[in-house]
């Protein structure tokens, strides 16, 4: 799961000439060029084992993008974390000027489970061309609440669409509804930017983008194992799909 959400925060870095990824000692770095902490990520890679050397490594990644001017963000997965640390690391991010921004469930499936109801049909268009990639954008800002321009920058690049990374565009009667990603990495298919439009929320449309776009990747890679970040509007899903938590991811933000 660690390994495949590096490689996505390292689409990030690949968006823009201005971008750049690299390893730190026990992180991994990523840096869009743009202002906005969500697209500048850093990662823990190895286990902490205490309160200074958590202090370390987040010195590091901050003084990684003072450098560059940018705001920036830290996905820290709880089980680098030693257990005595973890009641206690929140407050070591405060003192260093970072404020939690949410909290996710890590999940992982061995396999998805047949959906237990029917799902709208939908016509799935991949992203490979500039309008299903304006397209994915449009959802993606909305649905995310993205700034419309810093989010094309991103998702509107050419060079964010590599490195494993697949993205689909669901329509229903022309009408673009829903999006998804998915990443082949560490062994495992990883799945992003599951997102739907307000107006067709609750009827099945990211469900049905997700299990078409898993489906694709797993005919591609032959891999049958899939993770995710669960935000709380998908947590309910991805558990009848078959998905079950594993670990919490904290994201902490300088701003």
């Amino acid at each position: 799961m660690e390994e495949n959400l590096r490689e996505m925060l390292g689409a990030f870095g690949r968006a823009k000439a201005a971008g750049d990824t690299r390893a730190l000692p026990g992180l991994a770095v990523c840096s869009s060029g743009l202002q906005f902490a969500m697209f500048n990520g850093a990662v823990l890679t190895a286990p902490v084992e205490g309160a200074s050397e958590l202090d370390e490594r987040i010195q590091a990644a901050g003084a990684y993008y003072a450098s560059r001017g940018l705001r920036w963000s830290i996905w820290v997965c709880q089980g680098w974390l030693d257990r005595d640390l973890r009641p206690k690391a929140a407050e070591t991010f405060y003192r260093h000027g970072l404020h939690l921004v949410v909290e996710l469930p890590g999940m992982e499936a061995e396999r998805i489970e047949t959906s237990a109801r029917p799902l709208p049909e939908l016509e799935f268009r991949r992203v490979r061309d500039p309008g299903t990639r304006a397209t994915f954008n449009h959802i993606m800002s909305i649905a995310f609440g993205i700034p419309f321009d810093i989010s094309l920058q991103i998702y509107g690049s050419e060079k964010t669409w590599g490195g494993g990374l697949t993205g689909w565009v669901a329509y229903r009667e022309e009408t673009a509804v829903a999006t998804a990603a998915t990443l082949i990495a560490g062994g495992v298919i990883g799945v992003y930017a599951v997102g739907t439009l307000p107006q067709h929320q609750r009827k099945g449309c990211g469900e049905a983008i997700m299990r078409h776009a898993l489906e694709c990747a797993q005919a591609e890679s032959g891999l049958q194992r899939s993770v995710l970040q669960a935000s709380a509007a998908g947590f309910h899903l991805y558990q009848r799909m078959g998905y079950r938590p594993v670990t919490r991811y904290a994201i902490f933000a300088y701003s």
